[in-house]
């Protein structure tokens, strides 16, 4: 999930500051305002990425782990506001790191640091997640000429649904969002659908926009369909960019009587979680 764009988008010093040696006259670094909190595979990057078209917002350029990896956590503020990017007075902050969603310990913190910030959640339907969250892991062990096990062997365990395989805890999102939520009030999290992100992003993008309080910025001229990746890519400032190849890879088809047992054990978080925020999405 923490791969960036494959081609970066140079701005003119006007638009965004550079991070460089010494910061653009009148800018500085701050803790964010919002932060995209997850969920894994579910689509932060191209939701940060088309956030990052804002001239009003600054994005941090990795996953900093500071709420959710204790030994980051141990160092401090200041170290975390060093890892920000440079920002104007008029731009709003906004990190994002998938893993806090399913962190225990992440809404405590975040909270402590900022009690009235805004919370971005990306879900996609779970059981695709799941999917996708071993496809990722897969793609990694091979590239790390690692041993891969098929789906299925990760998935079923003495004939059982193995659902302490992690891949399906963090598709628990009732589980974690209550979490969240006992730190929270539900108004400062936002939930976009990453569905309907990939499939058409500007309502998606609309709707973050009046949820920052950013001037509504963001156009249908910003996107274009990419036939050969299969996906919407990025067109800002005369540029224009695509998520990394590692997104959007084929998944592998999974034995049907696995999958629907799988769907079958998340259907009942499912229902707990449109009662806990009070929207139902259109998972299979």
């Amino acid at each position: 999930n923490s791969s960036g764009p494959n081609v970066c988008l140079h701005r003119s010093s006007t638009a965004k500051p550079h991070v460089t040696s010494s910061p653009p006259p009148g800018s500085n670094k701050q803790t964010p305002h919002s932060i995209i909190i997850g969920v894994r595979k579910g689509g932060t990057r191209a939701l940060l990425e088309m956030l990052d078209i804002h001239p009003e917002v600054a994005v941090a350029a990795t996953e900093v782990h500071f709420f959710d990896w204790d030994e980051n956590y141990a160092k401090g503020l200041v170290w975390y506001r060093e890892l920000m990017p440079y920002s104007y007075p008029h731009q709003i902050t906004v990190e994002k790191t998938p893993g806090y969603f399913t962190s225990a310990l992440a809404p405590e913190r975040i909270r402590a640091m900022n009690s009235s910030i805004k919370l971005l959640l990306i879900l996609r339907d779970p059981a695709e997640r799941v999917v996708s969250d071993y496809t990722q892991v897969y793609f990694n062990r091979l590239e790390n000429h690692k041993p891969v096990q098929a789906i299925e062997n990760l998935l079923v365990h003495n004939g059982a649904l193995n659902i302490r395989y992690k891949a399906i805890q963090r598709s628990l999102y009732d589980v974690h969002m209550r979490n969240w939520l006992h730190h929270f009030p539900l108004r400062q999290i936002h939930i976009v659908d990453g569905d309907a992100l990939i499939r058409d992003p500007l309502p998606e993008l609309q709707k973050v926009e009046r949820f920052l309080d950013l001037s509504p910025r963001i156009v249908s001229s910003n996107f274009y369909f990419n036939q050969t990746k299969g996906f919407y890519c990025i067109r800002s400032n005369g540029r224009e960019r695509c998520l990394h190849e590692s997104k959007g890879r084929p998944h592998p088809s999974v034995n049907s009587t696995v999958l629907q047992q799988l769907r079958s054990y998340l259907q009942e978080h499912n229902r707990t979680f449109f009662r806990l925020v009070k929207r139902t999405f259109h998972w299979q």
